[in-house]
């Protein structure tokens, strides 16, 4: 690695954490104006926790209709193509 290298990834360390702190800054403005937003932060990060379970029968129903779905698509990329 070159010197000039080096410095910019040590810029864009500083940026970085610079950017971490105003995020911090920004989010706890947003839970202070919203404090039931706390609650929910898991289910708004990303989590499945709120998703529902297919059953079974209905995860098989599922896949046979994006089978066809996928089946449709591609005979009409081979018809277009």
């Amino acid at each position: 690695m070159t010197p000039r290298h080096d410095r910019t990834i040590e810029w864009a360390r500083i940026g970085a954490g610079m950017r971490l702190r105003e995020l911090d800054v920004e989010r706890a403005a947003i839970l202070k104006r919203f404090p039931e937003l706390r609650r929910a932060g898991v289910a708004l990060a990303g989590s499945n926790a709120g998703m529902r379970k297919l059953s079974p029968a209905a995860r098989r129903k599922l896949s046979a209709g994006m089978r066809k779905y996928w089946a449709r698509r591609k005979a009409e990329a081979a018809r277009k193509g």
